[in-house]
C-alpha cells in the first residue's frame, strides 16, 4: 500500500503520484539497486544522492522503463483524465505521456534551433503543432530564452542549454520530471537560474525526481531526500530531519601544520567524533565552545567554524574513500 507524504511546508497528508516498491536490478554478480522504495507526491522534489555507483542512475532509467527491474513494482497514480493506476512497463507509453526528461547530458538537436526543438519534441507526444506553437513562446520564456528562438545550439551557452532541456521536457505538460544531475557542468550564476526555475515548477504544483551530486542543490531543492549506497537505502527524510538525527550540531574543521597531530591529542575528548580527510581533521561537536577555546592557543593552525550540513551527512553515511564510476 502506498504511503503518504507531507509536502513541504504543507502538513496535509497526500496521496503518492508515483511509487516504486522492492525494486532490484543485478548485472552478472552485482547488484545495483538492492530493495529500493519510495514515493513521490503531488507538488513534492524527492532527491536520490549517493556516491558513484551507488545506483542512481540506474534506478532513474528503470522509472523511465528504459531499464527493466529484475524485481520490484514502479506504479503511476495518475490524475486528471487518466485515473487509474498505471504500471511500468505495461502501460509505459501511457505513463511516458506524463513524463518530463532531463537526462545527464544534453540530447537536443545541433540542426534546429529552439523553438524548432521544441516544436519537434512535441510531436513525439503526438501534440498538434498548432498547440505546441501555442506553448512554445511561453516555455521559451521560462527558459529565459525568448530571445533565442531562432538560434541554433552552436550559439548557446552550457547553462542555455540546460535550461532549452528542461523547456523541452515540459512540452508535454507532464505531472513528474525525472532530472538526472540536471546542473552538471554549469557555471554559479547558471545553477542559480536553474534552481529558481526547478522550484518555480514545485510551487505550480509539478512533482520532481532529481538526482545530484550537489549537496547544496539537494538540500535547497529538495523536499526529502533518500541516501542510496551500493544499491541501497541508507535512510530518507527532509533535508534538516536528516541532518538533526544523524549529527552533531557543530563542525570545527582544522588545517595547517600540525593539523593531523590533533587526532591524538587531548583535544580529541573535546569532540564526539573526529575524522580526517587529506590534510584537514574534522571534529564534530555537541557543543564547541571548549574546542575553539583550546584552539585559539595555537595560531599555527586554521579553523573554520560551522554548522553540520548535508555534505557531512553524505560523508558520515557513505565514507571518504573516493570511489570511480561503477
Amino acid at each position: 500500500m502506498p504511503q503518504r507524504h507531507p509536502v513541504g511546508n504543507n502538513s496535509r497528508m497526500i496521496p503518492p503520484l508515483f511509487s516504486a516498491h522492492a525494486l532490484s536490478k543485478r548485472y552478472g554478480s552485482q547488484t545495483v539497486v538492492n530493495d529500493l522504495s519510495f514515493d513521490i507526491a503531488p507538488g513534492e522534489c524527492l532527491g536520490i544522492i549517493g556516491p558513484n555507483g551507488a545506483g542512481k542512475t540506474t534506478t532513474i532509467r528503470m522509472c523511465l522503463g528504459l531499464t527493466a527491474p529484475d524485481a520490484g513494482r514502479i506504479s503511476f497514480f495518475g490524475r486528471g483524465a487518466e485515473e487509474r493506476t498505471l504500471t511500468m512497463p505495461d502501460d509505459a507509453l501511457a505513463i511516458k505521456q506524463q513524463l518530463g526528461i532531463v537526462s545527464q547530458f544534453d540530447s537536443l538537436d545541433p540542426d534546429f534551433s529552439c523553438a524548432e526543438n521544441l516544436l519537434v519534441f512535441g510531436r513525439y507526444f503526438g501534440i498538434r503543432d498548432v498547440v505546441i506553437q501555442g506553448r512554445i513562446p511561453k516555455l521559451l520564456e521560462f527558459a529565459a530564452l525568448s530571445a533565442k528562438a531562432d538560434a541554433k545550439l552552436s550559439e548557446l551557452s552550457g547553462g542555455m542549454k540546460r535550461r532549452l532541456s528542461l523547456a523541452r521536457a515540459l512540452v508535454n505538460d507532464p505531472q513528474l520530471l525525472l532530472l538526472d544531475e540536471p546542473t552538471t557542468g554549469l557555471d554559479p550564476q547558471a545553477r542559480h537560474l536553474m534552481w529558481e526555475r526547478l522550484q518555480r515548477l514545485v510551487q505550480q504544483g509539478k512533482s520532481i525526481l532529481m538526482t545530484t551530486h550537489f549537496m547544496d542543490e539537494a538540500e535547497r531543492l529538495c523536499d526529502r531526500l533518500l541516501v542510496l549506497d551500493h544499491g541501497k537505502k541508507m535512510t530518507e527524510g527532509t533535508p534538516r530531519q536528516l541532518i538533526a538525527d544523524t549529527l552533531e550540531p557543530d563542525v570545527v574543521e582544522v588545517y595547517g601544520a600540525g593539523a593531523l597531530e590533533l587526532v591524538h591529542s587531548p583535544l580529541r575528548s573535546l569532540a564526539q567524533r573526529v575524522e580526517v580527510s587529506g590534510e584537514t581533521v574534522f571534529f564534530y561537536t555537541q557543543d564547541s565552545h571548549a574546542l575553539l577555546a583550546a584552539l585559539s592557543h595555537q595560531p599555527q593552525l586554521r579553523t573554520l567554524h560551522r554548522p553540520a550540513n548535508l555534505e557531512d551527512l553524505f560523508l558520515k553515511l557513505t565514507g571518504r574513500q573516493i570511489r570511480e564510476d561503477g
